[in-house]
């Protein structure tokens, strides 16, 4: 039972990456078409320049649970790659559980302040025209953080199966 709960909070990292993964290419289309309306027609285009930052947002912060997924973080491979899988395992489950699980946990905290600092006065854009919403950007911080304590607990899940196993 609890690794399907695994399985299916690696499904939701995985389905969340395949629906943000397009912002990469909407952001070059949209990066290209401020370059043009700039250069060729001498326009401005503030939103357009700070939807470039909220895609930017969304793709990178959105993808971190799925790169914990993939286990495609940095990581020192100089013993590690000549470990057996067991002990491979155990070094992941002590990285998850010292390290990743307690810094989700810390950007939590640290951002619902934060946040809810934004959401309370609806902060927009410091500039003229720009995408009234920032306070819906800064509520992927927290967001995020939840996200990457729940994929962090799937690793943990797996990790402890392969050890187990």
């Amino acid at each position: 039972m609890i690794m399907g709960l695994a399985q299916v909070i690696d499904g939701l990292s995985i389905k969340l990456a395949n629906a943000i993964r397009w912002l990469a290419l909407a952001m070059v289309v949209v990066t290209l078409a401020i370059v043009v309306l700039r250069y060729a027609f001498e326009i401005g285009a503030i939103p357009l320049q700070e939807s470039v930052m909220y895609m930017h947002g969304l793709l990178f912060l959105l993808g971190i649970p799925y790169g914990i997924n993939k286990n495609s973080h940095v990581r020192v491979d100089i013993l590690y790659s000549n470990l057996s899988p067991k002990r491979q395992a155990m070094i992941d489950l002590s990285g998850h559980v010292i390290f990743l699980l307690p810094i989700a946990i810390f950007i939590l905290v640290t951002s619902w302040p934060y946040t809810l600092a934004s959401w309370r006065v609806f902060e927009g854009s410091a500039e003229v025209g720009g995408v009234p919403g920032v306070f819906l950007l800064k509520t992927l911080i927290p967001i995020t953080a939840v996200l990457m304590a729940l994929q962090t607990f799937a690793e943990i899940i797996k990790q402890t199966a392969k050890i187990r196993a």
